[in-house]
């Protein structure tokens, strides 16, 4: 059964059409990668699942609901949770503050349930010991982490990541990697927009290419990676 499923979705901005004709699914409890040069539209993709943006034409299905016009509060509520690319703390509030104020604006539960909750998140994240740090003293990998932390606070069925393992280091690329696949584990539908391409496809099953807005490929990431078109447009090899 599918969780998410978009058809014939299109956006523009003035006369840039940034996302044309756009059609995919993603089974519950998959991983889906998706790659692209910059500028293909990913992030607007994002934008346009979770409701940050609403599309101009086609539809978006979500849990077997028409979720293409409803708000952005609501998807998350069910169930539809992100990370951003550029990380985006209360840079005054503590990492467990952060953690409590998505969840008790992402989901529908208690005070004292949500406290649980974020308590045992920081820890399944790497993120205990700074618990009670300041988010604007973290480093970029904190950072990323309380990012992930942050999305997984809403309770979500699909968590949306965009390029989350950008700029770290090999070593903590890999232990981003680890929690990552630890939370697909559980059973978490994950679509994941990412560059550094050895992270994406050690954790996702599919993998879909955009292109100027465009699906130009999604299936088995080995075979896409091969195919002439991939390599010519994302990866700049003439074939």
């Amino acid at each position: 059964m599918s969780i998410l499923a978009l058809k014939n979705v299109s956006k523009s901005f003035g006369s840039l059409k940034v996302t044309d004709d756009v059609s995919f699914d993603v089974p519950e409890g998959q991983a889906l990668g998706i790659i692209g040069p910059n500028g293909a539209g990913k992030s607007t993709l994002f934008n346009l699942i979770t409701g940050n943006l609403m599309s101009d034409a086609g539809t978006i299905i979500f849990d077997g609901q028409d979720v293409t016009r409803v708000p952005a509060m609501q998807r998350c509520l069910s169930g539809v949770g992100r990370s951003f690319q550029i990380p985006q703390p209360f840079e005054k509030l503590t990492v467990f503050e952060n953690l409590v104020v998505a969840g008790a604006f992402g989901r529908d539960t208690s005070e004292r349930e949500v406290t649980a909750i974020c308590a045992d998140i920081l820890e399944r994240t790497g993120m205990i010991a700074r618990a009670n740090t300041p988010a604007g003293q973290l480093t970029l990998l904190e950072r990323k982490r309380l990012e992930l932390a942050r999305g997984m606070a809403t309770g979500p069925r699909l968590l949306l990541l965009d390029e989350i393992a950008g700029g770290l280091t090999d070593a903590e690329c890999q232990s981003l990697i680890q929690t990552i696949k630890d939370i697909h584990a559980e059973g978490v539908t994950i679509i994941w927009i990412e560059h550094v391409l050895h992270a994406l496809t050690s954790v996702v099953e599919r993998l879909l290419v955009l292109d100027f807005g465009r699906v130009i490929g999604i299936g088995d990431p080995g075979e896409i990676m091969e195919s002439r078109e991939v390599k010519e447009i994302y990866l700049g090899i003439e074939v």
